[in-house]
């Protein structure tokens, strides 16, 4: 089994190593040349076993030289694969004569005995700059390829602008446009900002375009420029009227060459490169948006070209068992604004809202692609129903008429199924309706009506002012508690003051939790800070300004005893003793804990504000 596997595995390989190796020729020159100008046409063949290279007859171009042939060889090691491939190309040096389009036919070769032909090319020639100034650029590949500018000289509007072109001036509402932002360019543009505002009166949607912007040439009010689609836009007019697009400030940075004034660097083209800023308005544009006309009943407000097709999964079902209708709406036009048309289900169907599934995509005619609305309905009743046919009604913009598209009628027979069909059904397609099966209107019940005798009401009664004044007295109070905290909040010290004793307990537990850790220097430190922080919110003095002589002074001020004041003052040296005494450590850092404890708890008995 395995040689098998194996002779397979060689088979494609050797297939693939044939299909790879085929011959190819292949022509290749630039799209767009000037005339007067000179550019290469390539043409290349993989592989150097060839003979009898036949060049097609070149019309519309001066050969100034050709075909100069040249051969290439290449060979890879990949993870131990070695590849190898080689290549023949025939090159010619060609100058643009009048313009107008012309079509290189195929050249030949024989490889391997057998003859293979290239592609055609198509070129077109443009007619040189109307001031003389022909760009020698083959081809123009991109922005970086236009023309330079001197470091210092002025680049004026018609070196570089950007123009906004939209498909249509004149337009229905709800008419897709295509609006196209174009960079014409002579000089060296490397970077452009700028960004679309919000348009009023127009939906909006951009057009994907490739971030590597590829430059062209053409020909515009008789100059060569590079030219580059920067951005488009598809725009669905929402109102009527004359709307206008307004203008654009993009700011352009060009590479403008520096001069050397040392004559070797100026011989080798030194002096290197400047940038430049350049800020480029683009023209406003202004549409005419035509209203639709006299709005058809049913009109859905779709406006393009549309085709609509409806599907049941099953006809014959059983109550409680679900039915789906699935409509397919396709074309283009302004899909992405279309809502869902509506199903007239029987009224014995419980009706979900529907699900939308949108396969569409932006195009330059506007949205195009397909939505599918999926109904959702639960026959309770058995018996035959008919669920009509869905209307769909739009503008078409070909004919300027409105049209209506119709799907198919059907016919559902529900037969009895397991479950309770007895009950209120919810017509969700319109929520204002809650019905009742198999009943109408409901009899006003008659019968043990209790009345009230009159003036007989909770109005006026003592219950009624008490509800009233209980609120009241309960704002009352609380707007009293509530200055009065916020009055003590305002005073920081007092706040401080109050929240001592807290803060210090803390610290302790703190302490508490590193004693048991046996943290010798942590433990210290946070009694420390439960010592001194609880003296300065107490005395509402901060830390940095406290010592031990201001200490006993203002604790005696008071009321303190001195007593009190001397053992506070112990346990500080104590702590800052047993810290780096030598001993039994534990039994110095118990001692430490419950003396702090006891003189923080003596200390908030004895303080008097």
């Amino acid at each position: 089994m395995r040689k098998v596997y194996f002779l397979l595995l060689m088979v494609i390989a050797s297939l693939q190593g044939f299909a790879a190796e085929q011959p190819r020729l292949t022509a290749d020159a630039p799209d767009v040349v000037v005339s007067g100008d000179q550019f290469r046409l390539v043409f290349t063949v993989n592989s150097q076993d060839i003979k009898d290279f036949r060049a097609p007859s070149i019309s519309g171009f001066d050969v100034l030289m050709g075909p100069s042939r040249s051969q290439q060889s290449n060979i890879q090691i990949i993870n131990g694969k070695r590849t190898s491939s080689s290549s023949t190309a025939f090159t010619y040096i060609l100058m643009a004569g009048k313009e107008g389009t012309y079509t290189i036919p195929a050249a030949s070769i024989e490889v391997d005995g057998k003859k293979i032909f290239s592609n055609t090319i198509q070129i077109k020639v443009l007619p040189p700059d109307k001031t003389g100034n022909s760009g020698s650029n083959n081809g123009g590949g991109s922005a970086s390829s236009s023309r330079g500018q001197v470091a210092g000289s002025r680049i004026t509007n018609n070196d570089l602008f950007i123009t906004a072109t939209a498909s249509k001036t004149r337009v229905h509402e709800q008419e897709a446009i295509l609006l196209t932002y174009k960079v014409y360019t002579l000089v060296n543009l490397r970077q452009l900002v700028g960004k679309m505002p919000d348009l009023k009166g127009f939906h909006t949607q951009e057009v994907p375009l490739p971030q590597q912007k590829t430059f062209s040439l053409e020909h515009y009010k008789g100059r060569n420029y590079n030219t580059t689609v920067w951005s488009q836009y598809v725009l669905f007019p929402q109102q009527t009227g004359k709307l206008e697009i307004p203008s654009i400030t993009f700011e352009g940075i060009v590479a403008q060459q520096t001069i050397s004034d040392d004559p070797f660097d100026a011989f080798f083209n030194g002096g290197g490169y400047i940038e430049v800023k350049k800020k480029i308005v683009t023209p406003k544009v202004t549409i005419d948006v035509l209203p639709l006309p006299s709005k058809p009943a049913g009109f859905s407000g779709a406006v393009g070209e549309f085709k609509l097709s409806s599907s049941i999964n099953s006809t014959d079902v059983k109550t409680n068992d679900a039915v789906t209708v699935k409509l397919t709406l396709s074309g283009t036009g302004n899909m992405k604004l279309i809502s869902a048309p509506e199903v007239n289900f029987p009224q014995d169907f419980e009706v979900y809202d529907p699900k939308t599934t949108d396969n569409t995509k932006l195009t330059n005619a506007g949205v195009s692609g397909t939505k599918t609305f999926e109904y959702l309905a639960i026959p309770r009743h058995a018996g035959e129903f008919k669920i009509p046919s869905v209307e769909f009604s739009y503008f078409d913009l070909k004919s300027n008429s409105y049209k209506t598209l119709k799907t198919e009628e059907y016919t559902v027979k529900v037969a009895k199924g397991k479950g309770n069909a007895d009950q209120v059904i919810a017509d969700f397609t319109n929520k204002e309706s809650v019905k009742m099966l198999a009943k109408d209107i409901r009899f006003i019940k008659l019968g043990d009506t209790s009345l009230i005798p009159k003036g007989d009401f909770f109005f006026g009664t003592l219950g009624y002012w008490i509800w009233y004044l209980i609120p009241f007295v309960l704002f009352v109070a609380f707007v009293v508690v509530y200055r009065k905290q916020a009055k003590e909040n305002a005073n920081v010290a007092k706040v401080k003051t109050k929240k001592a004793n807290k803060v210090a307990a803390k610290r302790m537990k703190l302490a508490g939790k590193l004693l048991a850790e046996n943290k010798k220097n942590e433990f210290y430190d946070e009694v420390l800070k439960a010592l001194w922080g609880y003296i300065s919110d107490k005395l509402s003095i901060p830390v940095s300004q406290l010592s031990k002589d201001n200490i006993e002074m203002e604790l005696s001020r008071y009321g303190v005893s001195e007593n009190l004041v001397k053992e506070f003052i112990d346990t500080l040296n104590e702590c800052e003793f047993a810290r780096y005494a030598p001993g039994n450590e534990n039994e110095a850092m118990d001692k430490v804990y419950s003396a702090s404890v006891e003189v923080i708890s003596k200390m908030e008995n004895s303080i008097k504000h």
